[in-house]
């Protein structure tokens, strides 16, 4: 029979676990940091095709509309199941829209009460219109911070990213 005395080093065994310990968390914690990047990464966005379309509670078109969104609207996605997507925009969550219905051309949504729409991708440059907040806008080209639009009444011209969402 063995007997064990206190002293101030841990047994071979305890430490042993703590530092197996240590490895576990490190690859939990590393394996969550890159899931957790990836996932950023991930982003995908798609806008509305059609005029008019509705954003439902569930995915099938016998469920409740929460929202009817229009052409352009620029989106995240979130969820896919099927045919259908849970999307969400610049504020919140919104609800499942079917995919057929919605299209990779880049848009962009004013988030700022009021946006110059600008000659070039500079603070410095000529003001060329004026966007107003809610108001839709087909992104061309980005640069930078600043997103190259046009707009539905045809106006284009440069905004800076910051004003704006989507992609």
């Amino acid at each position: 029979m063995q007997h064990h005395t206190a002293s101030s080093q841990p047994s071979t065994t305890s430490a042993t676990r703590r530092t197996l310990a240590r490895i576990a968390a490190a690859c939990v914690l590393g394996t969550g940091l890159l899931v957790t990047g990836v996932a950023a990464q991930a982003k995908e966005f798609v806008s509305i095709k059609g005029n008019t379309v509705n954003v439902r509670e569930q995915p099938n078109t016998r469920s409740t509309t929460l929202w009817e969104l229009g052409s352009g609207y620029p989106l995240q996605v979130q969820q896919r199941k099927g045919k259908w997507i849970k999307v969400r925009d610049y504020e919140a969550p919104l609800g499942w829209v079917y995919a057929p219905l919605t299209q990779k051309t880049p848009h962009r949504i004013v988030t700022a009460r009021t946006a110059n729409l600008r000659a070039s991708p500079t603070t410095n440059s000529k003001i060329v219109g004026k966007l107003q907040q809610n108001e839709i806008v087909r992104t061309l080209k980005n640069s930078g911070s600043w997103a190259q639009v046009r707009s539905e009444s045809g106006r284009q011209g440069w905004v800076s990213k910051n004003l704006t969402w989507g992609w």
